[in-house]
This record gives structure tokens, C-alpha cells and sequence, in this order.
């Protein structure tokens, strides 16, 4: 399958196409007319960056997890403390904004108690 047309069926952007050949993970990407042809194998890697960006790696991030993909088994401690950070950093942001809701819902509850007294 032709790039434009891996965009268009899988709604993958070219941007996220050019850097997955970019990090020289496409070996079984043939180049066949002038354009990049993906297999089987290439549309599974696709659908992990485009995850894995998804969940907030950052390029170098998403190169060095498939990296450790690529190279297997082997790699899945390292994959691991990878995640793990990237959720420890996510329960940090879920927390946080725990802490600002409960904070917007006292001053709402302050305002809402003055109203009733204002209303008296």
C-alpha cells in the first residue's frame, strides 16, 4: 500500500509516516515507483507510534520504545520503565488537576453560599 494511501485508510498523517521511515524502522517498506509501499508488519508498528503519541512520548521517545520493539523480548524491562514513567507522569497531571477542581469547587461554593445569603 501506497503512502497517501495508508494516510487516507487508516487516518495516519504523513508527518507520522515520513517519521516512522525517518527512524529507519521500516525494512519491510519497499520503495516501488517512486513511493513507499507498507506491509502487514509496518501497519502494526504504525498503529503503536501513532499510540504511543497518543499517550504523550515524544518523538525521540516513540524512536527509542520501537527501537527496543524491533529488538524484542529482550527489551521489555526496558519498555516497562519507559511506561511506567509515562504514567507516573500522568497520575502527576491526574492529580494535579484533582487538586484544581477541588479548589474551583470550594470558591464555587463560597459564591453560591453568598448568593443564598444576598438572596435573603
Amino acid at each position: 500500500m501506497k503512502k497517501e494511501e495508508v494516510s487516507k485508510r487508516y487516518g495516519i498523517p504523513v508527518s507520522i509516516l515520513d517519521e516512522y521511515r525517518s527512524m529507519g524502522l521500516c525494512d519491510a517498506v519497499r520503495m516501488a515507483m517512486d513511493d513507499w509501499h507498507y506491509d502487514d508488519k509496518d501497519m502494526e508498528r504504525l498503529s503503536m507510534i501513532m499510540a504511543l503519541h497518543d499517550m504523550g512520548f515524544e518523538r525521540n521517545e516513540v524512536e527509542t520504545y520501537m527501537k527496543l520493539v524491533i529488538k524484542g523480548e529482550s527489551t521489555e524491562k526496558a519498555r516497562m520503565k519507559m511506561l511506567d514513567g509515562l504514567r507516573k507522569k500522568a497520575l502527576d497531571e491526574i492529580h494535579l488537576r484533582e487538586r484544581q477542581l477541588e479548589r474551583m469547587d470550594y470558591l464555587r461554593h463560597e459564591i453560591r453560599e453568598n448568593q443564598k445569603k444576598n438572596n435573603k
